[in-house]
């Protein structure tokens, strides 16, 4: 028995990406709008605008687990499950990581021999490897999760102890960890060839705002002033700066906002006030 797709790649679909199990499929154009939205998709792709599929090779040695709703078809003999181990307190333990993380509570995880391919998406889709990011693991921006490999392990990583750091910071308390070795793949709104990757040794990097992708777990996360002065930090326009410590590295996107309600916003004059999407909630009080 076997299963062909015929068609499914051809001059309109390329693999952009390929690591572990996972392939990134793009759609060059998107062939299937109507009349008046021709001329958007077309603008569209010309600005890298395009719809992005991952696709999942399954050879009955591992798994893989994916966000809940992510699937699009699977082929050959695959099988489900809901991924939620001890029973209605494991569902609980993942109903109040969910609502910390900014993830769906059931991981569904998929097993045997076949596919899988994911739904379209038009985020940007990025490949990493687990164990590139140093033993404390690779910590994410809420919401980027959408597949893994099976020897990837999850957890929830407490970022800061106090409330006050919570309301400052746009990184917020808890973040989502992986750890283990493997391949996971990050839905992300600013593509690979506009992030920056710093690596710190035993130093210090200060952040206005969301602009940390990712980073790795041995990395310290606190929040601190911009000035001495609590007066100073609120008059300079710059107010509170996400502070990371360590040893490891991060990614940064220095043009655009790493979430959908941080667009990309810049000053367009020497008097002109500036527009941040940071400082979290003193920032949005005092901006």
């Amino acid at each position: 028995m076997a299963i062909r797709m015929n068609g499914w790649m051809s001059d309109n679909r390329k693999v952009v990406a390929e690591a572990g199990m996972f392939k990134v499929i793009e759609h060059q154009k998107d062939l299937s709008v109507s009349y008046p939205r021709a001329t958007a998709a077309y603008f569209a792709s010309q600005m890298n605008v395009k719809l992005r599929q991952v696709e999942i090779n399954l050879d009955g040695t591992k798994g893989v687990k994916t966000q809940a709703g992510a699937m699009q078809m699977m082929l050959g003999n695959v099988s489900m499950e809901t991924g939620i181990k001890g029973g209605a307190k494991g569902f609980l333990g993942s109903m109040v990581k969910a609502a910390v993380t900014n993830e769906t509570a059931v991981k569904p995880e998929y097993s045997g021999v076949g596919q899988v391919i994911l739904e379209p998406t038009y985020k940007h889709i990025l490949l990493q490897d687990v164990a590139s990011w140093g033993p404390g693991g690779l910590v994410i921006e809420d919401g980027m999760f959408l597949a893994s490999e099976g020897g990837v392990e999850h957890s929830v990583k407490q970022i800061s102890s106090s409330l006050s750091t919570a309301l400052l910071s746009d990184e917020g308390v808890y973040n989502l960890c992986f750890t283990g070795s493997g391949i996971v793949a990050l839905e992300s709104y600013v593509p690979l060839e506009e992030l920056v990757e710093i690596e710190l040794e035993n130093d210090t990097i200060k952040l206005d705002g969301s602009m940390a992708v990712c980073w790795s777990g041995s990395l310290e996360l606190g929040v601190e002033k911009a000035t001495k002065g609590l007066l100073g930090s609120l008059v300079s326009g710059e107010g509170f700066v996400n502070v990371y410590k360590g040893t490891g590295k991060i990614w940064v996107s220095p043009v655009a906002g790493t979430k959908e309600s941080a667009p990309k916003q810049m000053s367009t004059g020497a008097n002109e006030t500036k527009e941040t999407t940071g400082g979290g909630l003193l920032g949005a009080i005092f901006g």
